[in-house]
């Protein structure tokens, strides 16, 4: 199962890289009662959000700005989502969104250097 979620997750993250839209309105309206989608808030700890979501897929470092990122894969109707949360350098929430932390990564060191 871990290796499917994980599978899941890195072929969501090629195909939404060919992607010109950011991200798709449509995954808010989908998933939007979904515990993580729903509950997680800005400035939540990590303990918080991990006892809303569970474990995540992945976690990393991000690379832009100090602190971690949790990727998760949402189910609903035998569809995945990638979704992120990311976390400040003080463990509280700054950041969550429809896509891999690895994309969110991307775009934010792309922002960056405008």
């Amino acid at each position: 199962m871990y290796k499917e979620t994980l599978a899941a997750v890195f072929v969501l993250a090629s195909v939404a890289g060919c992607s010109t839209k950011f991200e798709n309105p449509t995954d808010y309206v989908t998933y939007r009662h979904e515990p993580l989608v729903e509950k997680v808030q800005d400035g939540m700890s990590k303990d918080e959000v991990l006892t809303i979501g569970g474990p995540p897929s992945t976690e990393i470092q991000r690379t832009v700005h100090p602190g971690t990122c949790n990727n998760y894969v949402l189910n609903k109707e035998g569809h995945q989502q990638a979704y992120y949360v990311s976390f400040n350098d003080a463990g509280r929430v700054d950041s969550k969104g429809f896509m891999t932390c690895e994309q969110w990564q991307k775009h934010e060191a792309e922002a960056a250097k405008i």
